[in-house]
């Protein structure tokens, strides 16, 4: 009965939803039909009524992503609101480890996804870049936040392992070899540094060498 009760009410947002959730837990190998089927009980030919194949289900839960990021608002301060945009995704994106690299190596196309890129453009075109500026403002700026989220994600050691472990790499570097590395892991990489670097200062950088062309 209860088993009966669950496949009369899935629906594909269930489906995308437990995708996630199994992507979030387990990694986006272990997100297959059959473990899809066993995250919603049911077997996995009953979810082909809800999504079409594995790509559709992929497209689907970028756009379940998608619907959590923060489109920019149009026609105000474009430094803020792209500031704020990239941050929420940046922190959206580490929610959901998995999403960073799908989305980028994929076309997608959902209306999450198209709303958010549309917004975008419109933030940077009615602050006044041409269509080209808009294009490199706003790839540089989602190519600065995957990378540091990417490296985030995949950064080898925590954050109090760093210096410790930087320490103890220190005679691999000496200094009549590489001074400038040298220099640098004895006056802050051992010290206090955590290996990531704030995403913000990279992200001002940015968003004012933009706002520079602008004005120039």
């Amino acid at each position: 009965m209860g088993r009966k009760a669950k496949k009369r009410t899935l629906s594909r947002e269930r489906v995308l939803a437990a995708a996630v959730a199994l992507a979030d837990r387990e990694g986006i190998d272990a997100l297959s039909m059959r473990n899809l089927g066993r995250e919603v009980g049911v077997e996995a030919m009953s979810l082909y009524n809800h999504v079409k194949n594995k790509d559709d289900l992929l497209d689907g839960i970028v756009e379940v992503v998608a619907k959590q990021l923060e489109p920019p608002s149009i026609g105000g301060d474009w430094k803020a609101a792209m500031r704020s945009r990239a941050i929420r995704a940046h922190g959206v994106l580490m929610q959901h480890p998995w999403a960073t690299m799908l989305i980028v190596s994929r076309a997608n196309v959902g209306p999450a996804m198209l709303r958010y890129v549309d917004a975008t453009i419109g933030c940077l075109r009615e602050a006044g870049f041409s269509w080209a500026m808009s294009d490199h403002v706003w790839n540089a700026i989602d190519g600065y936040v995957y990378g540091f989220t990417l490296q985030k994600l995949n950064f080898p050691f925590e954050p109090e392992e760093y210096p410790v472990v930087a320490a103890q790499y220190l005679h691999l570097v000496p200094e009549t070899e590489y001074p400038y590395l040298n220099g640098m892991t004895r006056q802050v990489i051992a010290r206090t540094h955590d290996g990531i670097q704030k995403l913000e200062l990279g992200l001002d950088v940015l968003l004012n060498g933009f706002e520079q062309h602008l004005r120039g």
